[in-house]
């Protein structure tokens, strides 16, 4: 049997009703995207960065200058956003306090990728793997 009370704990909608909890959200969702850009931006450029100084033959004096600046543009970048998905995860907790929705949402879930993606290339760089 099925109930329609928005207070059950099995059923909770996949958006706010209120639609200034609805904008707020919106909201939430466009700034981790843009930290999602941010971070995406930074782990490219370290990795390029990185793939760069390493080929040139004039470092030879600090070799392990290619792999410090990679290290710590992919360090920068993963931490961009690991802040950027706590920042919206809190958002969300607060805004859920006023009414019951979903927290999954497609842009968390990028967001939790690209934080993945960001300690395998901090990583990959750390071992010298990539």
């Amino acid at each position: 049997m099925t109930t329609d009370d928005p207070h059950d704990s099995h059923h909770r909608r996949m958006r706010p009703e209120d639609l200034g909890t609805l904008r707020t959200v919106m909201a939430a969702d466009r700034t981790l995207m843009a930290w999602v850009r941010t971070s995406l931006s930074m782990l490219s450029f370290s990795f390029t960065i990185y793939k760069f100084l390493e080929g040139m033959t004039t470092i030879k004096e600090h070799p392990e200058s290619p792999q410090r600046v990679g290290l710590f543009l992919a360090g920068a970048g993963t931490l961009a956003m690991v802040l950027g998905v706590l920042s919206f995860w809190a958002t969300l907790k607060d805004l859920q306090r006023t009414e019951e929705f979903r927290l999954g949402r497609p842009s968390l879930i990028m967001g939790l990728i690209m934080t993945a993606a960001g300690v395998a290339l901090f990583i990959g760089i750390a071992t010298r793997v990539v």
